[in-house]
């Protein structure tokens, strides 16, 4: 395998001379889409009437993508295909780390495990080479490892010492030890008790689904013809001349969206389908064993305060032996993952238990003064990670701990396994096996510092420029600097005037966050097609916050649908397949389930008493419920005004039953909810308590979300 070739002691840094020699000697890479991308239906044309390609890609996540855009750099006719949108799966639901892996660097230590050893060695290569390549999209970030026992720290120490050794000249920053008082000077949060000192190490962090997007986008600009939402039907086959064997090529394909069925003929087809693997290879051959043991890792996401701007923490041996994340992304707090056995899906739903456990994990690691909240998860999700056997190995129940390149007989090559800082050189392995195999003409990878979509422009300063030429917000102009690079200006320049003196341009889509309505238009050019594209993958406010998201679909789908000219109908139906997306997939349901018809009211009897008195200061009729109007009337009489749609929303939190008001016995689960953190941050909890405890006549009543909390 090309791990062991590429990692040896002096072999790696000749091989990269040796490629970057090649390039330097081959010129620059034609680029022919460098300014503007073939529209969609412009790329499935091509999908349907090129004669042949030399490779056929199937599957749009990380691996996939970054097979297309070697295949194509490399002058080979590369197509590619994604029966959901790119980056759908695993890819845009990972732990957002660019890591070598520090625990497997333990094992290879402990157990004198040297493939271990040089899996992480060739991470860490990896890692350096996509922090260059995509400078936008990721960054390193310290990582803290609290020690509560003297002796775990030399111990600690020394291993995070190794994995700066063994990356050398790509360690991103040196580890260093803190004392007891500096480490609670960096992580404020962190549990003081027993506490001895801490390790801090680099890894690298990135907008996963932007990344993903980034490579396959770089594809499309260097000439592959790529398109989402198009299925395989079944593959295509025929007898091999010289030994009359059945091979592959091609794959009948369906466009998804307008229902259209074509042919895509390729020299080579590979599969990067990541957990549905073997489907497509079960496409190949029904009597194939399955490769794939699926492994669900939920993450969740609560607000930003519960860890510094710029500190990651790392819990190395949580109850049960996993290890737990816990980092700012997104100025938002992002905490997992689990490991747990599961089915392969296209839509995996994170689940109480599982939530629960990461937040029982976080308490332990955090002062008694934070109370970690269940009502405080913004959000959560579950990606499936495609573990896989060697179908090759003797032993077919042994999980792979890389990742594997297998040829079927009738030439079907898939790639599976790995992890997500991997990508490039598994690709680059896959197309070296690709070509060997089907005697394409091709040369050595170029893959290796190609600056991906958006990087080539981009400067730390460039958000400066967008804020001084068009008028943004500064939050803003940061935000499309780090998420487009040098295409930031293209999305500034489709900004609506705002009509106020500041900012100029940019109506952002909820207040909260640096969203803007024309990223909505620009993710229609980057292939979106759907509702859940923008929310889930174009911008990431779906991972960050449902309620927001939820806000948000509305104006989405309005500007969504003049862009695609949709119908009525079908803006009301992505409008229902973008909530129940929301609800199933990204924690909506579990944050309904906090606060139910049958939720306990746990409440103490003055309590109870205290809630009834605040109830009915807005259901002045005894009604034993309250509406929108009954809320106006006390406002206006306070002269508070709130808009009628966003009262509509608030009330709307805690109508359990959906009847258009909210009942006492609904008013006091939510109260109890509250008290036991089941909830945090109710619009209508908190306007009503500071209507009873009297309002500042001059200032307005805000009922945006401070955390929110699903």
């Amino acid at each position: 395998m090309l791990i062991f070739i590429y990692c040896f002691s002096s072999t790696p840094l000749k091989i990269k001379l040796a490629r970057l020699a090649y390039v330097e000697a081959q010129g620059e890479l034609k680029v022919p889409f460098k300014d503007a991308l073939p529209t969609r239906e412009e790329q499935l044309s091509t999908l349907r009437n090129t004669e042949e390609f030399d490779v056929l890609v199937v599957g749009g996540g990380a691996t996939g993508s970054g097979c297309a855009l070697d295949a194509v750099t490399r002058n080979l006719k590369t197509a590619l295909v994604e029966r959901s949108d790119f980056s759908s799966g695993t890819s845009s639901r990972s732990t957002k780390l660019i890591h070598g892996g520090v625990r497997y660097l333990q094992k290879a230590i402990m157990k004198l495990d040297y493939e271990q050893y040089m899996m992480v060695k060739e991470a860490l290569h990896e890692r350096a080479n996509l922090l260059n390549i995509a400078p936008h999209l990721s960054a390193p970030l310290p990582i803290m490892l609290p020690v509560y026992k003297w002796w775990q720290l030399p111990y600690y120490w020394a291993g995070i010492k190794m994995y700066d050794l063994v990356a050398g000249s790509q360690c991103l920053k040196s580890s260093y030890v803190l004392s007891k008082s500096k480490a609670l000077e960096l992580f404020p949060m962190l549990k003081k008790d027993k506490l001895v000192g801490a390790i801090v190490y680099y890894d690298g962090q990135h907008n996963d689904a932007r990344m993903n997007l980034a490579i396959a986008l770089t594809a499309a600009r260097h000439g592959a013809a790529i398109a989402n939402y198009t299925e395989v039907v079944h593959l295509l086959k025929k007898p091999d001349p010289k030994t009359g064997q059945e091979k592959v090529c091609g794959a009948h394909c369906r466009d998804i969206i307008t229902g259209q069925e074509f042919d895509v003929r390729a020299r080579c087809v590979i599969n990067a389908t990541g957990p549905f693997t073997d489907s497509l290879r079960k496409m190949d051959n029904q009597k194939t064993a399955n490769i794939c043991q699926p492994s669900a890792g939920v993450h969740i996401v609560i607000p930003g305060y519960y860890s510094p701007d710029n500190m990651g923490l790392l819990d190395p041996a949580t109850s049960d032996g996993r290890v737990i994340f816990f980092l700012p992304w997104e100025k938002m707090t992002v905490a997992g993952t689990t490991d747990t056995p599961t089915e392969v899906t296209a839509h995996p739903i994170p689940v109480e238990d599982d939530i629960n456990f990461i937040l029982s994990e976080v308490r332990n690691y955090l002062s008694p003064d934070v109370e970690v909240r269940r009502g405080d998860v913004l959000a959560a999700w579950s990606g499936i990670r495609p573990l896989v056997t060697d179908p090759n190995s003797k032993d077919t129940q042994s999980i792979c701990r890389n990742h594997i390149v297998n040829i079927s007989d009738s030439g079907l090559i898939t790639i599976a396994g790995g992890k997500w800082t991997t990508y490039r050189s598994m690709a680059e392995e896959t197309l070296d096996t690709a070509i060997k195999a089907h005697n394409l003409s091709a040369g050595p990878s170029r893959t290796v510092g190609l600056m991906l979509d958006g990087g080539k422009d981009w400067t730390p300063t460039l958000y400066i420029r967008l804020v001084q030429d068009y008028g943004l917000e500064n939050e803003v102009a940061q935000h499309l600097a780090a998420t487009y690079g040098g295409r930031a200006f293209e999305v500034a320049k489709m900004a609506q005037v705002t009509g106020k003196r500041w900012p100029i341009v940019g109506k952002r889509l909820v207040s909260e966050f640096p969203y803007i309505e024309s990223e909505v238009q620009y993710a229609v050019k980057e292939y979106a097609c759907t509702v859940i594209d923008v929310i889930a993958r174009r911008t990431r406010l779906g991972f960050l916050n449902v309620q927001a998201a939820d806000e948000a679909l509305p104006r989405i789908v309005e500007i969504m649908g003049n862009e695609l000219q949709w119908t009525e109908q079908k803006k009301k139906e992505e409008l229902e397949a973008a909530k129940k997306y929301l609800h199933l997939e990204m924690g909506y349901k579990a944050r309904s389930e906090q606060l139910s018809k049958t939720t306990e009211i746990s409440l103490t009897a003055p309590e109870i008493a205290r809630y009834k008195k605040r109830f009915y200061k807005f259901d002045k009729e005894s009604k034993g419920f309250i509406t929108t109007v009954d809320v106006q009337q006390v406002l206006e009489k306070l002269s508070i005004q709130i808009d009628e749609n966003a009262l509509h929303e608030i009330l709307n939190e805690v109508d359990l039953n959906k009847n258009g008001q909210v009942e006492l016995d609904e008013f006091l689960q939510l109260m109890s909810a509250v008290q036991r953190g089941q909830i945090s941050d109710s619009r209508l909890a908190i306007l009503m308590k500071t209507v009873e405890e009297g309002l500042d006549l001059r200032g307005p009543v805000s009922v945006d979300r401070s955390g929110g909390g699903v």
